[in-house]
């Protein structure tokens, strides 16, 4: 058996899309999925890339996907990574794949010089939890995600100049 990790190309689109689905899926998300995949392909790979993709192979065969970007902590003075999505395919998990894709983006972490990698996982995801502590990886119990999102969104942002 052959893993391989490689960086995703425009060419890849429909795979991400397919792998994205596959996640929504095993995270019983799959309702929120609404993205249009020629938009994708543009935030992936257009003038502006706002993320990186890279796809995990076993003997040739795409198998999982971690799509990451930068952010940058202020504490440290340096950016991180912030993986947004790994997944490796049901019929994959226990071959090493994710470790090798967490792997991978650890190295490019510590490549760019990097502070952090960073990712959010459910609550209920207990075998990912588990699988994330046996690499090293702590739970940030005291942290809150909040989100801002579609009608809040756009009403806050409608009133940046108003409150200046």
């Amino acid at each position: 058996m052959t893993l391989t990790i490689r960086p995703a190309v425009a060419d890849d689109v429909p795979l991400i899309a397919s792998l994205i689905r596959a996640l929504a899926e095993y995270e019983k998300l799959a309702h929120e999925v609404r993205f249009d995949e020629a938009v994708l392909g543009e935030k992936l790979f257009g003038p502006r890339p706002y993320a990186e993709v890279v796809i995990g192979e076993i003997d040739g065969l795409p198998q999982g996907f971690a799509l990451f970007f930068h952010n940058f902590s202020t504490f440290e003075g340096k950016p991180g990574i912030y993986l947004e999505d790994l997944f490796v395919q049901p019929q994959a998990r226990g071959s090493g794949l994710g470790k090798a894709l967490l792997a991978h983006l650890a190295a490019l972490a510590v490549e760019r010089d990097c502070a952090r990698l960073e990712w959010s996982v459910l609550d209920w995801n207990t075998p990912s939890i588990g699988f994330y502590k046996s690499l090293g990886a702590r739970a940030m119990d005291e942290w809150t995600v909040m989100r801002l999102d579609g009608a809040a969104l756009a009403q806050l942002a409608g009133n940046r100049l108003e409150n200046a």
